[in-house]
């Protein structure tokens, strides 16, 4: 059996971070998302599509988001499972309930675990769904499919952990079951290929990034099933990526002079010695050209020339030298916000001009 295994799209998040014209068209691709699956579940001939959640980013989405899921979907001749998640949970007002589904559409309702049978396929899809923003209890405490000779399918919103509020899945839980194959969905990065005894699980990741948290590639998995084995390949599914690059200060303008235009969304990291802050504003400026978005943070330190004035019998030389050892003992999340106040102190020690403008 040939799955087709997504999750996580969320359709219609405000992906504030972004400025309006952008975020706008992030939004529209992110709606194209369910035309882009079909495509690829018609494409790769899957008998099945599992849609474990978060599909939706609110209960409150715009009509055009629902119709153009509900849509995409009835296109398909295939049958469809989707299981709510934390960000779309089925309630009574939510899309799941009020909006007309297609007929080879089953979207999981209880907290319950549930059994679909499907004869034709010689295959049952079990699943379940979040009916509220959190869920502390495991949805697969004691669960166990029956050794029936059919390909038995798990279709889940949750995470695996130990703990958690969203649905936590307990280690050896996803084994205990007896399941051939677990669709989850939560993790936005996909996960590979995993296995707990005769159960393969995986997650898919979301298949568009929405910030740089979400970075790389992204897509969906493509699953095949029996009864000896289980693979799984990754389709890259994403518009854009968000990607991260270094940049030496030293070379800066070197690099934007042979940059081509990128349709990405890229954080330009500024490296390297710099005696002030550098204009992060006048240097976003000159390179918002050349990419679909750009912004551009500081991680560049100071020379070692200035360090060795720590020596110095001033003012100087003290702060420098109260600062060098903050920095030392500072944990490494602390040591960049430590360096920029070492840099405003010594503009203020020796009367130079503001480094912020």
């Amino acid at each position: 059996m040939r799955i087709l295994h997504a999750a996580d799209l969320h359709l219609d998040s405000p992906l504030s971070s972004l400025p309006a014209p952008q975020a706008a068209q992030r939004r529209r691709e992110l709606r194209d998302l369910p035309r882009r699956l079909a495509q690829l579940a018609q494409a790769e001939g899957v008998d099945l599509v599992l849609l474990p959640g978060d599909l939706l980013d609110a209960q409150r989405v715009y009509p055009q988001s629902v119709q153009v899921l509900t849509q995409a979907l009835g296109e398909l001749s295939v049958p469809v499972f989707i299981a709510p998640g934390n960000h779309d949970p089925y309630t009574n007002q939510s899309p799941y309930a009020t909006a007309q589904w297609p007929a080879n559409v089953h979207i999981f309702s209880t907290p319950q675990m549930e059994a679909v049978e499907l004869p034709a396929l010689g295959a049952v899809v079990h699943g379940c769904a979040f009916t509220a923003p959190h869920r502390e209890d495991s949805p697969l405490s004691g669960y166990t499919v029956p050794q029936d000779g059919r390909l038995h399918l798990l279709c889940v919103h949750g995470e695996v952990a130990p703990m958690g509020r969203y649905a936590p899945i307990l280690p050896g839980q996803l084994g205990a079951t007896g399941a051939h194959y677990a669709a989850l969905g939560h993790i936005h990065r996909c996960s590979g290929l995993q296995r707990e005894a005769n159960t393969f699980w995986a997650y898919p990741g979301c298949p568009e990034g929405r910030g740089f948290d979400e970075a790389g590639e992204k897509g969906c998995l493509i699953v095949d099933v029996t009864h000896q084995g289980t693979t799984a390949k990754f389709v890259p599914l994403c518009c854009r990526e968000y990607r991260t690059q270094e940049v030496d200060i030293s070379t800066l303008y070197q690099t934007l002079a042979g940059l081509e235009y990128s349709d990405d969304l890229v954080r330009l990291t500024l490296t390297g010695e710099a005696e002030t802050v550098p204009s992060l504003a006048s240097i976003t400026q000159q390179a918002a050209p050349y990419f679909f978005y750009v912004e551009v943070t500081d991680a560049t330190t100071l020379p070692k020339k200035l360090w060795q004035r720590a020596g110095e019998d001033s003012l100087t030389g003290l702060f420098l030298r109260t600062m060098s050892e903050k920095i030392r003992v500072a944990p490494p999340e602390e040591q960049a916000q430590l360096i920029l106040a070492t840099r405003f102190g010594l503009a203020a020690l020796e009367g130079e001009e503001d480094i912020r403008a």
